[in-house]
């Protein structure tokens, strides 16, 4: 699309950015940078990997970019097994890993093989949860290939399936031994995965990075390579600080409490980031209803959403619905629903506090009729 092609022009040095995240079991390496995805297989030997690897990929993003990686990975001496997994969330099931795990075994996967993860958050959190249980554990590798990927589920450990009675809920905490994030492969990305991703780029400003928010709200989302790597920072801060969440990373859920159940009753119609984007919405407007910010700040939120062609409304249930689908959320603790909500830009704390009037009160302001 125009929009993509216009933020790719725009896009910084062609040198790779190195952040460093530092876990309970050591630490990793996140690399950003163009042309990237063709140095995969010397990126891996530097890091000491060899021998048998698993590509896991969708067909969408193998096509695109599987040749370049396999070429790579093959002539750094790695034998690679491609592993198509069909993308969406409604795929994202035990039944798939459980053909993860029959490949695995059939193509000799040892406890020296690496798994890669080669598309969006479905396919890493996949191959990551995969990777997590075969033989109890293999290194693992993210090569996101989405915005929302890069700047928000291939780093932090987090990894899952979904349960038919909610999102996430059978999942594990596994380190990757390397990101490799390039910026050219959102070249490729739907306008409206684009919008998706930036919804979660628009979040991690509100919790920790104003002038990341400021820039978005002046320019939109230019220049991308730097937007990603200002996302990147906030969302390694929290996670080195909070690994497991246990206090503060139940920050980086905010909107999440909102958009989870709104993309749940959707039956994931609505992308993560349309949900989550409606989700900073009605946090914002739930944060100015209760006093706790400024009256002015989620009609900002709304304009910068929209700005990056995200939906602030939603349609097609009752806030009663989406009030009783956020109990099911695994971010609860005991029968309260927790909620995020905001002092100001990069200031947001956690609470249930929140009466069941307010919320949907909030929710019936959202509601497009």
């Amino acid at each position: 699309s125009m929009v993509v092609d216009q933020v790719l022009s725009m896009v910084d040095s062609p040198r790779a950015r190195t952040m460093e995240v530092q876990h309970p079991g050591g630490s990793y390496r996140i690399l950003l940078g163009r042309g990237l995805i063709a140095q995969v297989g010397s990126l891996l030997q530097e890091q000491g990997l060899g021998g048998q690897a698993a590509l896991v990929t969708n067909p969408t993003v193998g096509q695109l970019y599987a040749p370049s990686v396999l070429e790579s990975l093959a002539a750094a001496g790695f034998a690679t097994a491609v592993c198509t997994v069909t993308d969406g969330e409604e795929h994202k099931t035990l039944d798939t890993v459980g053909w993860l795990y029959d490949r695995f075994i059939e193509e000799g996967l040892d406890r020296r093989s690496a798994v890669l993860a080669l598309g969006g958050g479905v396919a890493g959190d996949m191959a990551g949860f995969a990777a997590a249980t075969y033989l109890r554990g293999v290194r693992f590798v993210q090569v996101p290939t989405t915005l929302l990927a890069m700047v928000d589920s291939s780093v932090g450990g987090k990894v899952a399936v979904d349960h038919p009675r909610g999102k996430n809920l059978i999942g594990a905490f596994k380190q990757p031994v390397l990101v490799i994030a390039d910026p050219d492969t959102l070249s490729t990305l739907p306008a409206r995965e684009f919008a998706s991703g930036m919804a979660e780029v628009i979040k991690t400003g509100l919790i920790g990075d104003p002038e990341l928010f400021e820039q978005i709200e002046d320019h939109g989302p230019f220049p991308v390579a730097w937007i990603i790597e200002r996302a990147l920072r906030v969302k390694v801060r929290v996670v080195e600080a909070d690994p497991y969440e246990l206090g503060q990373r139940a920050t980086l859920n905010l909107g999440h409490t909102f958009g989870h159940a709104l993309e749940q009753l959707s039956s994931y119609e609505l992308s993560h980031g349309e949900a989550v984007g409606i989700g900073l919405v009605a946090a914002a407007r739930l944060s100015a209803r209760m006093g706790i910010c400024d009256g002015s700040l989620p009609a900002r939120i709304e304009d910068v959403l929209a700005l990056s062609g995200l939906p602030v409304r939603y349609r097609d249930f009752s806030p009663v619905q989406v009030w009783e689908a956020m109990a099911t959320d695994k971010k609860r603790k005991g029968r309260q629903r927790r909620f995020i909500l905001m002092r100001g830009i990069g200031d947001t704390f956690v609470t249930d506090q929140v009466t069941q009037e307010d919320a949907l009160s909030v929710l019936e302001e959202l509601r497009q009729r």
